[in-house]
C-alpha cells in the first residue's frame, strides 16, 4: 500500500491516542455529576469509535479492506491486534445503544463494563497500535 494509506492510519491513530487517555482519566474518578457522567459516556463513544477505525485504516494499509466496526474487530482479532473479540463487539452494542437513545439506567449499567472491561480492552489495542506507530518511525 502506499505511503499515504501509512500515513492515514497513524493520523488516526493519534486521534485515538487523545481520545483514549481522555477516557483514562475519566474512569480514575469514583464519583459524578449529571455533567461529568455525560462525559464518561461520550469519552468512551468516542475513543471506541476511534479505536475501531484506527484498526479498519491499518488494516487497509496492510491490504485487508473492511467496512463496518464488525468486520474490522474480526479481521483485527484474525491478525492478532485483538486478543478476544466478544468484549469488542459487547462494547460496540453498547456504543449503539448510548449513541441512539440515553436510558440513564443503561448508560449507569454501562459504567462498570465501561472501567472493568472496556478500558482494558481498549488499553491493550492502544499499546500494541502505540509499538507498531512507533516501530515504523
Amino acid at each position: 500500500m502506499s505511503n499515504n494509506h501509512e500515513i492515514r492510519w497513524i493520523q488516526r491513530f493519534n486521534n485515538f491516542e487523545l481520545a483514549f487517555n481522555q477516557l483514562d482519566v475519566a474512569c480514575e474518578q469514583e464519583n459524578y455529576s449529571d455533567l461529568e457522567f455525560a462525559g464518561l459516556i461520550k469519552c468512551f463513544e468516542i475513543a471506541f469509535e476511534m479505536a475501531w477505525k484506527t484498526l479498519k485504516d491499518l488494516l487497509f494499509y496492510e491490504g485487508y479492506d473492511v467496512k463496518s466496526p464488525r468486520a474490522a474487530i474480526q479481521q483485527s482479532f484474525e491478525m492478532g491486534y485483538i486478543t478476544d473479540p466478544e468484549p469488542w463487539l459487547d462494547a460496540l452494542e453498547s456504543r449503539n445503544i448510548l449513541s441512539h437513545k440515553y436510558d440513564k439506567e443503561v448508560a449507569q449499567d454501562t459504567e462498570e463494563l465501561i472501567k472493568c472491561t472496556y478500558l482494558p480492552m481498549l488499553r491493550e489495542v492502544f499499546e500494541k497500535l502505540k509499538n507498531r506507530r512507533d516501530s515504523s518511525k
